[in-house]
């Protein structure tokens, strides 16, 4: 720890206070009180954290401190996020008709946190259903993004992306069924990994009905953190087994060694939107890092897109408008309608037949990706074709919605796939309206969320982390 570390314990990496409490020069109370502090300062003009779990997390930092070491992140402060259940708190999921659905037990992943050693001490913010690339709802209000009001905090854990990036904990948990981690991870500067298929246990306990097939098989739990470091000591202990969800598949976090050179594929198609400079010189720099840190990087086009992601979202959208519309016209905002309207224009949801011939065509979308990852376990992509937007983009009709989530092609395939896929910033970008960071997407192959963070701490090396040069802007 350097002197401005440990005077100011928020600014450490969940990897460092975790070893600085096992080695007795930090306690569990005083980091989780370094975290409710910089939360105190910072948080109300962020809106990241909507409720405060301060008096449960000094509880449990006490309770951590009087007994052994409980796991790889004893001590570390985390936050959850309003759309997955927490004994005792609200999952309102941005909704207000949600405000006083009260978990009557923890989802498998708060659970995993909880085994691992993790202090939650607050719940972040998403928009209503959790279902844009923005954040913003009548029920807690919008999130601000901190490097600035001139970008969006991305959606739907942008809550947990502007928390983490501010020092409002170490981890942050989020959750992803077409971006809703990497959105907010390009937005704010974070790094984080979505998981493939199965990977880390879902089930929320204070849910009515189950979700749909496409929803059951697109969405998955994951964490924003602030170096690919700590993604690689808090992932392990994120996919332990958990019962309640029938469909996890229990493999262990590290796969075999592949033969070196690992082969990446990189490719800058985006599909007819037009790549912005800024882009393409951080995807350069993601190459280049790749190619000195020993991979072998090789200008390939990957295969079924951009189809697997066109098709992906229309049938999406034709599962959720059969099974929930009638609930988004009884509880969703006028606004939250109006956008899903556009959805919908946009993307012509898959009815009937046609909706299940969709789901079959998956099959064929993900075996090509098999098979190509035979040879390619890793591919660089764009994550967006252009910086991250504005706020409310989404919001402002077709033009709007093109640009927040039509070019975002390489974002959803990955969950239509179930591959893993991480996003991690390649470049700080001094743009006309203020600084923001722009990230690259790494895809895995399945199962392989460990080469996907292995790699994104190569480019990491060589960019350096965005964090302190946002507490620098922050003051």
């Amino acid at each position: 720890m350097t002197g401005t570390d440990a005077d100011e314990p928020w600014r450490l990496s969940a990897a460092e206070t975790a070893e600085a409490i096992r080695a007795g020069r930090l306690t569990a109370r005083a980091a989780t009180e370094a975290a409710l502090a910089r939360m105190e300062a910072v948080n109300p003009r962020l809106n990241a954290v909507v409720e405060s779990l301060a008096e449960a997390a000094r509880a449990r930092a006490d309770a951590l401190d009087a007994g052994e070491v409980t796991g790889p992140l004893h001590g570390v402060p985390v936050t959850v996020k309003v759309n997955v259940d927490q004994t005792g708190c609200a999952t309102t999921n941005g909704v207000a008709a949600y405000a006083e659905l009260i978990a009557p037990d923890d989802a498998p992943v708060v659970a995993n946190l909880l085994k691992a050693g993790a202090v939650p001490i607050g719940r972040t913010n998403t928009p209503e259903y959790s279902f844009r690339a923005d954040t913003d709802n009548p029920l807690h209000g919008r999130t601000h993004n901190p490097w600035g009001d001139h970008v969006s905090p991305g959606g739907s854990s942008g809550g947990a992306g502007a928390a983490v990036m501010a020092g409002i904990g170490a981890l942050a948990h989020g959750n992803d069924i077409g971006g809703s981690l990497r959105f907010p991870a390009a937005a704010n500067g974070a790094v984080t990994v979505k998981p493939g298929l199965g990977r880390v246990p879902a089930y929320n306990p204070s849910q009515k009905a189950e979700r749909g097939m496409l929803a059951q098989s697109m969405s998955v739990q994951g964490l924003l953190a602030r170096s690919a470091a700590d993604l690689a000591l808090a992932m392990p202990g994120l996919i332990a087994p958990d019962p309640r969800d029938p469909f996890h598949v229990p493999l262990p976090w590290a796969g075999p060694p592949l033969d070196a050179p690992l082969r990446v594929a990189f490719t800058k198609d985006c599909f007819g939107f037009a790549l912005h400079p800024e882009v393409a010189r951080a995807l350069d720099t993601a190459a280049e890092a790749l190619a000195a840190a020993g991979y072998a990087v090789e200008e390939v086009t990957p295969p079924a897109m951009p189809e697997a992601a066109r098709v992906g979202y229309r049938a999406l959208m034709g599962e959720t408008k059969a099974l929930l519309s009638e609930e988004f016209a009884r509880n969703g905002s006028p606004a939250f309608r109006a956008l899903f309207e556009e959805y919908f224009r946009q993307y012509p949801p898959y009815e009937g037949a046609e909706l299940l011939a969709a789901m079959a065509e998956r099959s064929a979308f993900a075996r090509a990706w098999s098979v190509f990852q035979e040879t390619y376990p890793l591919a660089l992509t764009p994550f967006l074709a252009h910086p991250f937007f504005a706020p409310d983009r989404d919001l402002e009709g077709a033009e709007g919605m093109t640009e927040a989530l039509g070019s975002a092609l390489w974002s959803f395939a990955m969950n239509f796939l179930g591959l893993p896929a991480g996003n991690v910033p390649a470049r700080l970008a001094e743009l006309p309206q203020g600084p923001q960071p722009i990230g690259v997407q790494i895809v895995g192959r399945r199962w392989r969320e460990d080469l996907v963070v292995d790699a994104m701490a190569a480019i990491e090396a060589r960019v350096g982390p965005m964090a302190p040069r946002l507490w620098a802007r922050m003051g």
